[in-house]
């Protein structure tokens, strides 16, 4: 089946557009790498920090979705999300139970409020995993969200303006 025309993708403009952020303070070596690597895409992006995007601290992953979704519904008209956290795996099954609700709850908060919201949680075997991807050898996983959420941001953008 031939292409008939070229897929609608969202660009990179961060004009006019606001942005939160959601970060665990949990493995906090780990989320304040990601946290900068957020920031700094969204500065390179052309957004002030400052006044284009509010960053909220949590105290863990599983309490991530709850302030997404806090955040979602105040008067704040957010264009994206992003999450940052850090899961490390431990001896117990608590690992299994928090990866799982913090993904489910953030793609909740997602589709309840019809707002990009980009999963950079990173979740770990070893705390050596996610340092690697905190700005070490893997990349920056934070500054992958932060232009997903520009993208999806235009995207949607995109979307809810296209005549039928």
């Amino acid at each position: 089946m031939a292409v008939t025309s070229d897929p609608i993708r969202g660009g990179t403009q961060t004009q006019g557009k606001r942005f939160a952020v959601v970060v665990s303070r949990f493995n906090e070596m780990v989320t304040k790498k990601l946290l900068e690597g957020t920031l700094c895409c969204f500065e390179a992006h052309g957004a002030s920090v400052s006044s284009d995007v509010d960053v909220f601290s949590c105290p863990g992953a599983f309490e991530i979705p709850q302030v997404v979704t806090k955040a979602l519904s105040g008067p704040a008209p957010y264009a994206a999300v992003v999450a940052l956290g850090a899961i490390i795996r431990g001896e117990t099954p608590h690992f299994d139970f928090i990866c799982s609700e913090c993904a489910r709850g953030v793609m909740d908060a997602a589709l309840r409020f019809h707002v990009p919201v980009l999963f950079g949680v990173l979740t770990t075997d070893t705390f050596e995993q996610a340092m690697e991807r905190s700005g070490g050898s893997v990349g920056n996983k934070g500054t992958d969200a932060a232009l997903g959420a520009i993208e999806m941001a235009n995207l949607y953008e995109i979307i809810s303006t296209r005549s039928l």
